[in-house]
């Protein structure tokens, strides 16, 4: 709610409720910032270098009572709270009480009056909150403040990000310590890393040898920086399927349910893809997985994964599934792998996609197991799903996505109403958690910063979902995600996002279709398809609407040319994300099976010479956010296509 005020501040998350009281207020220099204690010296460290921005060195201190009162210029004070929270001492270190807070407890006042700032709340979380928006106050005001009040807490005890490690892309350091920065400061609360071959297991070094993964140390050390955020770094292993990075070496082979390789629509290639379900050495496996990983970090969660077990049945647990159901198999294994969770004090969350299948199998789940309802298109029945699981009293979170994956430059509208439509009907069945995923699907060909709009409005949406509903999408993310003096690259991401719809404006799950048709053969990209058809209709496209798209394509490529944002990656990564995208549609246009439709002036060996300076460009783009592992096994899916067009 905001009141009283001509010009109201962008912040993000917006508060759920401001009051301006008219005026302003200027800050002096050399004031104290005052804390109740070590605890919250990181918050006041977090003001003091947003003062200084603007020119203003301040001291922090603790113990206001001996400080003569014109001294203090901003006051950070710890209040008293029924909830059995505030007996932690008030220590980001105690990530397990913490992680277990309601909202109420991440409750905080902030008031900006003429003489002082006084901030408020019952936890250090909560006083962490209200100097995040306080922060981007300053940030726009400088030395001046406007009066007001702002009463704010979140909808969602949890709100968090994870982002694919996985598939071929493993962030540096740098990049993740960036990353958390800025979902910090948006008040994210929760972070995973979703992993399958990518922490570097003393026992399995063949698995992760050419990765570039997370050693121990390294996730001790963003455990830490996390915790100092307020950010709870959840461990995230998937433990059924997803486990062809590990069955695809001779070592581990005869543990897959389909160990000759399970032929699937999605995949490139047949492949192992699960653990055998009725292999009891499958539950030792991971279990000696969860005895080296879950000691590297702090957090009470664990998510285990098991999503899209495939292949479940249809090998080597096919007896077991006609004796006893598929479901009650996959039910039988997940309780089992929580189970060893537990053995280390963790709390197993799974991915809920299987079991939303069998409702009747629900009530049976362990009670403290979570439940992670993930979907990605905008009319996914979240509404029906988290029915299922409230009336069970499983607890749960809503996943939506960030629709960046198979579409390079996002897709708007999806993302929009995918990231809503979770927010809305995970409060209206008291959902636990809200997680953004961001995941890297065929090769994670789309650039970070492509995803930063979902992190963006997701984060505010599941921190108040009715202040942020009609948030000013493409002014937050010029101003707090790409830091952009012109003020035009969230416009130009926004837009972009959408123009995959010129071509085809039925939904497609997961992807656009001049993106997924650089992972198609040209002969199948027209006609039947595979991945191109749509339920809405034949697999086939109207050229002028793909050079409509082109056009608008090309003309936000050159409005980058005026960008300036903070962080030198952003627009070259983007550029690179529109080339390749613009390289797809000519794939659409060149596959047209009638040859008198075709444009003459595409030909293979012009598209064999942009593909190779796209190539090059998109591996020295990759070295700058990430690690060498993995980035050969991602730029192949690239090189098919040059050996496509030289053929």
């Amino acid at each position: 709610m905001l009141s009283n005020n001509p010009n109201p501040l962008l912040l993000l998350p917006a508060p759920r409720s401001i009051t301006y009281h008219g005026g302003r207020t200027s800050l002096a220099d050399h004031q104290l910032i005052v804390i109740p204690g070590p605890a919250q010296l990181f918050a006041a460290q977090w003001l003091q270098k947003a003062l200084a921005q603007h020119g203003l060195r301040w001291d922090i201190v603790t113990n206001s009572n001996v400080l003569p009162a014109a001294s203090v210029g901003i006051f950070l004070a710890l209040q008293s709270h029924a909830s059995d929270i505030t007996s932690d001492k008030n220590s980001y270190q105690d990530v397990s009480r913490r992680a277990a807070s309601l909202p109420a407890d991440q409750h905080y006042t902030l008031t900006i009056a003429t003489a002082q700032i006084a901030l408020s709340g019952s936890i250090s979380e909560a006083l962490w909150y209200g100097v995040c928006t306080l922060a981007q106050i300053i940030a726009q005001g400088g030395g001046t403040l406007p009066l007001l009040t702002i009463d704010d807490m979140p909808d969602f005890a949890r709100r968090g990000v994870m982002l694919d490690i996985s598939r071929d892309k493993v962030p540096t350091m740098d990049t993740l310590f960036m990353l958390i920065d800025k979902l910090a400061s948006w008040k994210i609360n929760e972070v995973q890393l979703y992993t399958e071959h990518t922490f570097a297991y003393q026992q399995h070094r063949v698995v992760w040898q050419d990765a570039s993964p997370m050693t121990a140390q390294e996730i001790m050390e963003l455990d830490r920086f996390c915790n100092e955020r307020f950010i709870d770094l959840v461990p995230n292993q998937n433990s059924f399927g997803h486990m062809h990075h590990w069955l695809m070496h001779d070592e581990y082979r005869d543990l897959a349910e389909y160990p000759e390789g399970f032929d699937w629509p999605m995949f490139l290639t047949a492949r192992p893809f699960s653990l055998a379900a009725a292999d009891p050495r499958s539950l030792q496996l991971i279990g000696g997985l969860y005895e080296e990983l879950l000691p590297n970090f702090s957090s009470r969660y664990f998510n285990i994964g098991c999503d899209e077990t495939f292949d479940l049945g249809r090998g080597r647990s096919a007896e077991l599934v006609e004796q006893i159901g598929k479901g009650q198999v996959y039910l039988d294994y997940v309780t089992h792998a929580a189970a060893l969770a537990e053995q280390h004090g963790r709390t197993p969350m799974f991915w809920g996609d299987i079991i939303i299948d069998y409702p009747d199998l629900i009530p049976k789940l362990p009670k403290d197991m979570i439940a992670l309802e993930w979907g990605y298109d905008a009319a996914h029945p979240f509404d029906r799903d988290g029915e299922r699981f409230a009336a069970s009293n499983i607890p749960f979170y809503v996943c939506p996505g960030t629709s960046s994956w198979l579409s390079l430059v996002g897709r708007t509208t999806n993302a929009i109403g995918n990231l809503q439509n979770a927010a809305e009907n995970g409060k209206k069945y008291g959902a636990r958690g809200y997680l953004i995923t961001d995941w890297g699907d065929y090769g994670h060909w789309q650039p970070l910063s492509a995803s930063y709009m979902g992190f963006a409005y997701g984060a505010a949406l599941s921190w108040a979902h009715d202040a942020n509903r009609e948030l000013d999408i493409p002014a937050a993310l010029s101003h707090f995600a790409f830091a952009d003096s012109t003020g035009t690259m969230g416009r130009i991401a926004y837009q972009a996002g959408d123009v995959y719809r010129i071509v085809n404006d039925y939904p497609q799950f997961n992807g656009a279709v001049m993106v997924r048709a650089l992972f198609t053969p040209l002969e199948k990209i027209w006609g039947d398809g595979g991945w191109l058809a749509s339920e809405k209709g034949p697999t086939s496209f109207d050229h002028s609407k793909i050079r409509a798209a082109m056009d608008e394509m090309e003309k936000l490529m050159s409005e980058l040319d005026t960008v300036q944002t903070a962080d030198p990656a952003i627009v070259p990564e983007y550029r690179l994300a529109m080339r390749l995208w613009l390289h797809g549609c000519k794939r659409l246009l060149i596959a047209d099976p009638d040859p008198s439709k075709r444009d003459s002036s595409i030909t293979l060996p012009a598209l064999a010479t942009e593909i190779r300076g796209l190539l090059a460009d998109y591996r020295e783009r990759w070295l700058a956010r990430n690690r060498p592992g993995g980035l050969n096994d991602s730029a192949k899916r690239m090189e098919r296509l040059l050996a496509e067009y030289e053929a």
